[in-house]
């Protein structure tokens, strides 16, 4: 059975393989490791996200990170309430999304881009040193990954339907 260095670097996820034997302790689970590698900075697409860091301030970032057409998304206005109130522009018209949380703001830019090939699918893998660990994916590596015993995101079930459809 290959390591799991071995099998990120196979699908192009490790950044630094020689960083990454320096980073991941013997004997521990791989689906912590994977934890320890992303908030390393050590995975392509990872991002390591504060917990107390509010979703209008990780749009861009994560924006940027999912790629192709979600670099062109737009926050229109932002409005405190109960929950965040995030007004967006999807295509021609305002929608307006409430989020409680960064998983939710993952989730709804997840569902907005479904159809999209060339946008980068969010996995949420977990919270690791007070930090939200997201990876994103290629959505055509979803269900070779979705089989790995180390990749057990949160969203899973999500990603699995998100996999299908690629």
């Amino acid at each position: 059975m290959a390591s799991l260095a071995d099998t990120l670097a196979r699908e192009r996820l490790l950044k630094d393989p020689a960083a990454a034997t320096e980073v991941l302790v013997p004997g521990e689970p791989p689906e912590v490791s994977l934890l320890r590698l992303c908030d390393a900075g050590l995975l392509h697409g990872g991002l390591s996200v504060a917990l107390d860091v509010r979703p209008d301030e990780l749009v861009g970032p994560l924006t940027q990170a999912m790629g192709g057409a979600a670099r062109g998304f737009k926050l229109v206005d932002v409005r405190e309430r109960k929950t965040l109130e995030l007004h967006v522009l999807v295509g021609d018209t305002t929608e307006r999304w409430e989020v409680e949380d960064l998983s939710a703001l993952v989730h709804n830019l997840n569902d907005l881009y479904r159809d999209e090939p060339d946008v980068r699918a969010v996995a949420i893998l977990g919270e690791w040193a007070d930090a939200l660990q997201l990876l994103c994916l290629e959505k055509r590596s979803l269900p070779r990954l979705l089989r790995q015993p180390f990749f057990i995101p949160v969203n899973a079930l999500y990603l699995g339907r998100l996999s299908e459809r690629a």
